[in-house]
């Protein structure tokens, strides 16, 4: 074992999580969490772990960035051709993952994923930067490229071709929302002794249960 690694650890202080202070529902507690995270120093709140699998149970992670999120789940956008795409497409069962390290807080969200409707999707993309729905028509996203030039110079010739018009949303590009069925919020606490509340759906409702940390 490498000691230097071994030996890396914080002890977390700054909170407590009990069951009786906690929404009634894991929607309204996230709320709750993303205000403060969003109001803290809390270096890009929106940034979450994204876990899918293949249908025979391959997994695989990457971040994504969260968009919007209400009753309905939490939204984000990519390219539906990815591998990301083709495994929630071939399995809508993933998980989501935020990890905010100064407020010593996680909050993990089971789901299942659906394509949002291209109504959305195209008022997103119309709402990004230039550059960025150039690359998002651009890029063959997870496949192989030759070389980085390859990209730029595609970029540079779409960058000429719509100059006096705005690029439309690829039919291969659009958003997602994720559906929770669970939701666990993790507040660290001092010598490991961690915090995990545990919301699990049951028809309308949710029960709260604490986790062994």
């Amino acid at each position: 074992m490498n000691k230097q690694v071994a030996d890396l650890r914080k002890d977390y202080r700054l909170a407590s999580l009990d069951e009786h202070d906690v929404a009634p529902e894991p929607l309204e507690q996230f709320d709750r969490w993303w205000k403060q995270a969003t109001t803290s120093e809390v270096d890009e709140p929106n940034a979450m772990t994204l876990a899918t699998s293949t249908p025979d149970g391959y997994p695989s992670a990457r971040i994504v960035l969260l968009k919007s999120f209400d009753a309905d789940g939490f939204v984000f956008f990519t390219n539906y051709e990815s591998r990301k795409g083709q495994e929630m497409a071939a399995n809508p069962n993933v998980s989501l993952l935020f990890f905010w390290r100064e407020l010593e807080r996680q909050v993990r969200i089971d789901g299942v994923v659906s394509k949002v409707s291209a109504e959305m999707s195209n008022e997103y993309y119309n709402s990004r930067p230039a550059g960025s729905r150039l690359s998002a028509i651009v890029s063959p996203q997870s496949k192989v490229v030759p070389h980085r030039n390859f990209l730029e110079e595609q970029v540079q010739i779409l960058a000429e071709k719509y100059v006096l018009v705005e690029p439309e949303r690829p039919a291969y590009w659009g958003g997602y929302v994720v559906k929770p069925v669970k939701m666990e919020f993790w507040q660290g606490r001092s010598n490991r002794l961690h915090d995990r509340l545990l919301y699990s759906r049951e028809g309308n409702s949710w029960k709260i249960e604490r986790l062994a940390p």
